[in-house]
């Protein structure tokens, strides 16, 4: 099994950038397809994007496209989400999500090792 712990959120202005790490421990991460997924508040969780576990794959939600980057260091078990251009509609908790394999699974129910979140609040 594999433990997530996200970290790097806060309070940005509109149109800054941010990064946000996931660092892995308990198994190797090299063997695990990793996402992104957030969720504003009233809202349901929300795909944001996924990495293949050799970084040779990556999808993005159509919201971030063009603006987030998803990317992984497996020797230093971590996985980073670079946030640009953000706006008030990125605001929301972050929560990386891993699962066995190198399909990059977009939806909620394909992982089954999830983070605790980390919250980002973009002001305008």
């Amino acid at each position: 099994q594999v433990q997530l712990v996200e970290s790097g959120g806060g309070l940005v202005q509109a149109g800054e950038t941010l990064r946000l790490s996931c660092a892995a421990s308990g198994s190797t991460l090299s063997m695990y397809s990793v996402a992104w997924f957030r969720q504003a508040p009233g809202n349901q969780r929300e795909f944001v994007a996924s990495i293949s576990p050799n970084a040779g794959t990556t999808r993005y939600g159509d919201p971030v496209k063009g603006r987030f980057t998803i990317s992984r260091d497996n020797a230093k078990k971590t996985i980073y989400l670079q946030m640009s251009r953000v706006n008030s509609e990125d605001t929301a908790v972050y929560s990386c999500a891993a699962r066995l394999g190198t399909y990059t699974e977009v939806n909620v129910a394909g992982y089954g090792f999830w983070g605790q979140g980390t919250k980002v609040t973009v002001s305008s």
